[in-house]
């Protein structure tokens, strides 16, 4: 019996050593090992054995299908190894010191007009904020002398969460905390507070040429002794000029924002259609950029800094709209549409 096995060892040994296919190799494990296979027969096999016999040929077959199985395995991995090599074998070869033309890639042209309002705010003074998307009721309205049941609350449709928490709907929510950052240094030191915190806003409106439920601000604050509309308009003026390297068209209208008293909104002439009127400033020449004013003195006291010895001015810059007319874009929508053709023209060359 023995002799039997040895047989069939060394058959499957020189059937594995020929066989140079992995289906071919599968066929064998399934003609030995599979259940109908030789030495699965052998183990149905044993019953017609006498009983002192049966225990024996039993160990030794089992001992014969291990050695079987690790036989199948290391020759499946020497197939697969070769298999390997050989596609190694048939890749192009490439010269790695050869130059390669790669394509580069750009920043999103709301990003290049961020960079560059934050730059030129910081050649002025002022300093950079960041400030979280998800705010309080208390910092998107209350802070800001909106206080519940404001008609002015009417204005805008907020995206609220189910923890009360909201989606901030206008850069002015971090005005508050940034009032009370800073304010401890001009009270004590008499150092002005000058900062601006862009971000990203939400508000749920219908979108079309001009008018995205997800766009982008800049909010800006300066606070200090004896500030008036005159220091906002300088700001303003020196910032839009920088911007779009020549001298900008601008008007002030009345506005009426509850954070502020008195309050204006700026509005710069159409550089897309030159003033004479288009989809993007809804046929006017003007294109409603900056919402501006004295910060009301609710704000200021709210911040913790008394409105009878320091006024300050407030701006919300629409940077959404200054990429449009900075880069001729005509379509609010176009930004947001990941088109990677649309926004790879634009880029931070000089």
């Amino acid at each position: 019996m023995n002799e039997k096995l040895l047989s069939l060892k060394d058959e499957i040994k020189s059937r594995l050593g020929e066989t140079q296919d992995l289906t071919d190799l599968d066929k064998i494990r399934v003609s030995y090992l599979g259940k109908k296979g030789s030495i699965t027969a052998l183990l149905k096999g044993m019953k017609d054995l006498p009983n002192e016999e049966r225990k024996t040929f039993g160990a030794e077959v089992n001992k014969l299908k291990a050695q079987v199985a690790q036989l199948i395995e290391e020759r499946l991995a020497e197939l697969k190894e070769k298999e390997i090599q050989r596609e190694i074998t048939l890749m192009p070869q490439f010269d790695i010191t050869s130059p390669v033309a790669l394509a580069r890639g750009s920043y999103h042209p709301i990003t290049l007009v961020q960079r560059e309002c934050e730059k030129i705010f910081s050649s002025m003074g002022f300093n950079i904020e960041d400030y979280s998307e998800i705010v309080t009721d208390y910092e998107c309205f209350e802070a800001l002398n909106i206080p519940k049941h404001h008609p002015a609350r009417d204005m805008q449709d907020t995206y609220y969460l189910d923890n009360g928490q909201l989606l901030k709907s206008h850069t002015s929510a971090a005005q508050n905390a940034i009032l009370k950052k800073y304010g401890k240094g001009l009270i004590e030191n008499g150092t002005p507070i000058k900062a601006i915190f862009p971000g990203r806003c939400f508000r749920n409106e219908a979108t079309d040429a001009c008018h995205e439920n997800t766009f982008f601000q800049m909010e800006g604050v300066m606070v200090d002794k004896d500030i008036s509309i005159s220091n906002l308009i300088y700001f303003m003026k020196t910032m839009l000029s920088e911007v779009f390297k020549k001298d900008i068209k601008v008007r002030l209208r009345p506005g009426f924002f509850p954070f502020v008293e008195p309050g204006f909104e700026l509005d710069i002439s159409c550089l897309i259609c030159g003033g004479e009127g288009c989809p993007s400033c809804k046929h006017s020449g003007w294109l409603e950029l900056c919402p501006c004013g004295m910060i009301h003195p609710n704000v200021l006291r709210e911040g913790g800094i008394d409105p009878e010895k320091y006024t300050g001015f407030a701006f919300g810059l629409g940077l959404t709209r200054l990429a449009m007319m900075k880069y001729g874009i005509k379509d609010i929508r176009d930004l947001n549409s990941g088109s990677l053709k649309a926004l790879s023209q634009f880029t931070d060359d000089e």
